[in-house]
């Protein structure tokens, strides 16, 4: 089989709107979910043998390396979308309660990782794409477990480059953030995460390494702060820095 990109959450809402973008662009799509229903809808009409059904719960992570480790062709792009939301106030968590949602949000984008970074270091090249938020910036009400777990993951990304970047520069890892959307995970005012999924679909597809380490919201890349003699000098050489569009 072809090249693979794996898109985990693939059974509904961005997970299932970037599956199908990646799909139109031309990508055989492997898309890892836990429920084998959703994941048939998922690929409804779409080409023969494009789109390829994952049934694996990121909660197990011995599945999941298992299923991943099936697969008929090597993934040469991890688009790690899935999460769970619990929406629980912190003193209706136990211990328990709280870390399940760690397992899924943090450990499952870790197993996804591993289990495909092997493949990458030996081709010496790849891409992985976190979704992220800024949860953990700005906890909302009824969420902290989800906000310290999407904040790990964004620590994630920066562990691994800070282990990968030198030595395997072709290896692309960064973060992006989709917005709000109208997902059961969202708002029923947010966007449509058929136009989240074509910002992250071109994202996931390029493959330029100035991107590693870069963190997006929307369509857009967002610049890490600058210091005043940063600032100075731009302006003393004429020099600037453009934040880059999709």
């Amino acid at each position: 089989m072809d090249d693979l990109t794996l898109v985990t959450g693939a059974g509904g809402g961005l997970g299932r709107a970037l599956a199908r973008a990646l799909v139109a662009r031309g990508q055989a799509v492997a898309g890892l979910g836990r429920d084998a229903g959703a994941l048939a809808e998922t690929g409804q009409g779409l080409p023969t043998g494009r789109f390829l059904p994952v049934l694996a719960d990121l909660a197990d992570h011995a599945a999941v390396l298992a299923a991943i480790a099936a697969l008929p062709g090597p993934v040469i792009r991890l688009v790690n979308n899935a999460a769970v939301y619990p929406r629980r106030d912190i003193l209706d968590e136990t211990p328990g309660s709280f870390m399940a949602t760690v397992t899924v949000n943090l450990g499952g984008p870790l197993a996804c990782a591993l289990a495909v970074l092997p493949g990458m270091v030996a081709r010496g090249r790849g891409r992985i794409l976190n979704v992220s938020s800024f949860a953990d910036i700005a906890p909302a009400p009824l969420a902290a477990a989800y906000s310290v777990s999407k904040g790990a993951s964004r620590i994630l990304t920066r562990a691994l480059i800070a282990d990968l970047g030198d030595r395997f520069p072709q290896i692309v890892i960064n973060d992006w953030m989709p917005g709000i959307l109208s997902t059961p995970m969202g708002r029923a005012d947010g966007l449509p995460p058929e136009r989240a999924a074509d910002w992250g679909a071109a994202l996931a597809l390029m493959d330029d390494v100035s991107l590693t380490g870069t963190l997006w919201e929307m369509d857009r890349e967002l610049l890490p702060p600058r210091t005043f003699r940063r600032r100075w000098l731009d302006r003393v050489t004429g020099q600037r820095v453009l934040a880059r569009r999709l």
